[in-house]
C-alpha cells in the first residue's frame, strides 16, 4: 500500500530548530511515526485516510477539496512538524549501523545533555499540543465540513478530542 507523508523534511527544516544540513533520511521516520501514532489519533482512521488518498491521487489540489487542503496546511501540518520534533528529539544524536551504535561528536560543537534534550522535547511537546488543540478546537465547529472525522467505527482509531488545558474541574 502506498503511503504518503503529510509533511515534507522541508518543512521541519524550515519551521524548527533543525538545521538545513539536516539528512532527510536521518529524519523522516519520525514524520511517519508521528503521523501514525499521533496524527492519527487526532484525526481518526477515516479522515487520515480520505487525506491519504487525496494526497496519494493528487486531488488534493482540486478545488473540490480546498477544505481538505486548508486543514491540512493551516492546523495538520503544524503540529505534525512539531509531534516529529518531539520523536526525533531524544535519538537525534545517535546512529545505528552494522558497526554498532554511535553518539555523534563534533570538533567545534558540544553535545548537549539529556536535562537540555528533555527540555527542548518538552518545549516542541508544548508547541505541539498547542497547535493540537487549534485542530481539536477547528473540528468541533466544522465537523459537518469533514464527515469522515466522525465515521469510524469497530477497528478504526476514534479521533482524541482530550483538551489539554483540562485543568480541575469542579
Amino acid at each position: 500500500m502506498a503511503y504518503a507523508l503529510l509533511i515534507s523534511t522541508e518543512d521541519v527544516k524550515k519551521f524548527t530548530i533543525a538545521n538545513g544540513n539536516l539528512d532527510a533520511d536521518d529524519f523522516i521516520e519520525y514524520i511517519k511515526v508521528s503521523q501514525d501514532i499521533t496524527i492519527q489519533n487526532y484525526l481518526g482512521s477515516k479522515l487520515y485516510e480520505k487525506l491519504q488518498t487525496l494526497i496519494l491521487s493528487g486531488d488534493i489540489n482540486a478545488v473540490e477539496y480546498s477544505d481538505y487542503k486548508s486543514l491540512l496546511s493551516l492546523y495538520i501540518k503544524p503540529m505534525l512538524i512539531h509531534w516529529a520534533m518531539v520523536y526525533y528529539l531524544p535519538f537525534a544524536a545517535y546512529t545505528l549501523s552494522n558497526k554498532g551504535l554511535f553518539k555523534h561528536t563534533s570538533e567545534n560543537a558540544q553535545n548537549v545533555d539529556k536535562v537540555e534534550v528533555d527540555f527542548l522535547v518538552e518545549k516542541e511537546r508544548d508547541i505541539a499540543e498547542s497547535y493540537t488543540q487549534r485542530f481539536i478546537d477547528y473540528m468541533c465547529f466544522n465537523q459537518t465540513t469533514f464527515p469522515e472525522y466522525y465515521l469510524n467505527s469497530n477497528e478504526d482509531v476514534n479521533p482524541d478530542t482530550n483538551n489539554f488545558y483540562g485543568g480541575w474541574q469542579i
